[in-house]
């Protein structure tokens, strides 16, 4: 039985909402769409990244759940891998050079302030993900 329709969010865990958020706004161009807020202050918040798939931020020390079992990255689709790697180093921010990889999709890679790896992906139209076909990973 197929229930799962897409990846609703990724939760990234963080010691500074300010920074995260100047990274995945300012950097990264994703739109916040609320905060989660407790009396004390902000705990956290959720940004859009296409369709109905979101990336929520939250501080370790607010975490209703533990740090532990992280998973390992996650991945951007982008319009154009050149671009994005043009601004996002205009930026300040150190990202690799792009990479054809073995599923025939561009990737590069950089990480938020607080360390978590992101990967943006640039599709082809041999890419692995539409047109199928085992690969060999060269890593």
């Amino acid at each position: 039985m197929k229930f799962v329709k897409q990846i609703a969010h990724a939760c990234v865990m963080t010691d500074d909402l300010k920074a995260a958020e100047e990274f995945y706004c300012g950097v990264l161009g994703l739109e916040k769409t609320f905060d989660f807020n407790r009396p004390t202050g902000r705990m956290g918040f959720y940004l859009a990244a296409g369709g109905r798939t979101y990336v929520e931020i939250f501080t370790d020390r607010d975490a209703p759940f533990p740090v532990r079992g992280q998973i390992n990255h996650f991945c951007f689709e982008v319009t154009s891998l050149d671009d994005a790697i043009a601004y996002i180093r205009s930026k300040g921010v150190q990202i690799t050079d792009k990479k054809y990889g073995v599923d025939d999709t561009w990737q590069a890679w950089l990480a938020d302030p607080s360390g978590s790896r992101i990967e943006l992906f640039e599709y082809t139209a041999k890419s692995a993900q539409f047109v199928g076909g085992d690969r060999t990973p060269d890593w």
